[in-house]
């Protein structure tokens, strides 16, 4: 039986477009979908799917060897906005489901691993502009915590056993074929669905608040050049920085504006303002790009002008 891909979290937004993404380089027989739910997408129930809990070690080996499982991307978690109101629930998912699948990796039963990490692992005291490779890391949320925790891990097991596992620090992505899972970037997505919609958005963050936004199309593209560059190439075992734009709230409104001319956005701060007040405002990801060459494509006006043609497409369908 020839090797396989398998997704864990395949119905959430990075691992459903990532799924198609996979399926088109390598064809629906080759990528398996896989999450704790049944998909509702008609593309992730055309392609192999199977119910797994990425918590459940033992259902995770048996669908491993049934399929001949060679690759894994990790992408199952609880975001930081949701895992802020169930603590010991996102410490929970997000941790036993990566020793899960590094477990799997010391055991020799797949060969090679995607684990995604997240800005989230930096803290209030972390350099904000151009956040270096290397620095203080003093996350302030369950998600980050998690995700600081899980690097040391990823490293720890590539040195210790061998394990062939890559990582990237996501940004906050932005992504129209998929609703948000929960993160504090939110914002930059459900902002073009009002603005289409009513006219109207109110913003969770404050209109000065900079963070570090990618479009999802740039994030998936990293995230396949990463586990298809050599292995001597990934010099970096815990996670790399990865970057694109940044932007506040206010700049994302003046944006839509163009397009939009009667739109109207206020704010309203809740409890994920302290958590964008604590990550970086610009991301140095040289490294990155130096080691296996990641390169962004998307600036502001291109993600405004895409998003709003997508969001458009899909109120034409629904």
């Amino acid at each position: 039986m020839p090797s396989k891909i398998l997704i864990v979290g395949a119905c959430g937004q990075i691992g459903s477009e990532l799924t198609l993404a996979l399926r088109d380089i390598h064809g629906d027989d080759a990528v398996v979908a896989s999450d704790i739910k049944s998909p509702t997408s008609p593309d992730l129930i055309d392609g192999l799917f199977e119910i797994l809990d990425a918590t459940d070690f033992e259902n995770f080996k048996t669908i491993v060897s049934n399929h001949n499982i060679d690759t894994v991307y990790m992408m199952a978690a609880m975001l930081s906005g949701t895992a802020e109101k169930f603590p010991e629930k996102g410490w929970d998912l997000n941790m036993t489901s990566l020793f899960n699948v590094l477990n799997l990796g010391k055991e020799k039963l797949v060969s090679k691993i995607f684990w995604p990490s997240s800005i989230a692992v930096f803290g209030p005291t972390t350099p904000k502009i151009d956040t270096p490779q290397q620095t203080i890391m003093e996350p302030t949320t369950v998600y980050g915590i998690s995700k600081q925790a899980g690097e040391r891990w990823c490293a720890y097991y590539n040195k210790r056993y061998g394990v062939d596992v890559r990582s990237i620090r996501y940004p906050g992505l932005i992504s129209y074929k998929t609703p948000p899972g929960g993160g504090t970037t939110d914002y930059a997505i459900e902002i073009f669905h009002e603005a289409l919609k009513s006219s109207n958005y109110t913003s969770f963050l404050s209109k000065d608040t900079v963070l570090p936004m990618m479009y999802m199309d740039d994030a998936i593209n990293a995230t396949i050049s990463i586990m298809d560059a050599p292995a001597e190439s990934v010099k970096i075992r815990s996670s790399y920085n990865l970057s694109s734009v940044s932007f506040t709230p206010e700049e994302l409104y003046s944006e839509i504006k163009n397009h939009i001319p009667d739109f109207n956005m206020s704010y309203e701060s809740d409890f994920r303002q302290d958590i964008a007040d604590s990550w970086p405002d610009s991301i140095d990801d040289s490294e990155a790009r130096s080691d296996w060459g990641w390169k962004h494509d998307f600036d502001l006006k291109m993600i405004v002008k895409e998003m709003l043609e997508g969001v458009k497409s899909l109120k034409k369908v629904n």
